[in-house]
């Protein structure tokens, strides 16, 4: 009889496990390595699933102004990690890229694109704006950034699950995969998608408008 109490115990609290975005309705999945925290309230007790959110950053963007992520809230982010040199994937991704934001241009009232350089000592701010020249890339909702090496690389590989490091014997000295990064308005990765396959990035918009229909209201107009 005890072992049957006890394991109804842990059937309750295990259905009480979720984190307060969790709570509103679930377009999306959470990504990230995430925390179960133990907790109680009146006497009553719970398990909550606690995922990870991007961390505070702050970077030089092509204008050299310095933008902060808090600046951003309140915005959907899509992300990618590249450099202007880049001979391999970051060509196609960035044309991508362009086409996801050309795409979503009923959206960039909430949508924020950034792609950060993981070759910061090259991209310098003026080298930035020369690119997005030469690619003709709009940047109304488009943040290119620069900044600390090590610490671009630590965010991607750490929060935004994008690997990015150094790497000698990489075309162009540094290894990175492909991947766009969404995230949330609360700072929750909630997809990430290979930004050289046409297909994955359509997958991306069709997602990112579910997110913002579902989870905030926000009804697009494709």
């Amino acid at each position: 009889m005890k072992r049957i109490l006890h394991l109804a115990l842990i059937l309750i609290l295990l259905s009480s496990c979720r984190t307060d975005s969790e709570k509103k309705p679930k377009a999306l999945p959470y990504f990230g390595n995430y925390d179960i925290v133990f907790s109680e309230t009146n006497g009553v007790q719970s398990i909550d699933t606690v995922f990870p959110k991007i961390p505070a950053f702050s970077y030089l963007n092509q204008d050299s102004v310095m933008i902060t992520s808090k600046s951003m809230k309140g915005k959907v982010w899509i992300a990618n990690f590249f450099f202007t040199s880049c001979p391999s994937i970051c060509p196609p991704m960035i044309s991508q890229m362009k086409r996801l934001n050309i795409l979503t241009q009923d959206l960039a009232s909430e949508v924020q694109f950034m792609s950060f350089s993981i070759d910061p000592k090259t991209d310098q701010p003026h080298v930035l704006k020369t690119y997005i020249k030469n690619n003709g890339i709009q940047t109304k909702n488009w943040y290119f950034f620069t900044g600390d090496e090590a610490k671009t690389h630590r965010l991607g590989v750490s929060h935004f699950m994008v690997h990015a490091d150094k790497d000698p014997m990489a075309a162009g000295g540094f290894a990175h995969s492909d991947g766009m990064v969404l995230v949330d308005k609360e700072g929750y990765v909630r997809g990430v998608y290979r930004g050289t396959q046409t297909q994955e990035v359509d997958n991306l918009n069709k997602d990112l408008r579910k997110l913002l229909e579902i989870e905030y209201g926000v009804k697009s107009k494709h």
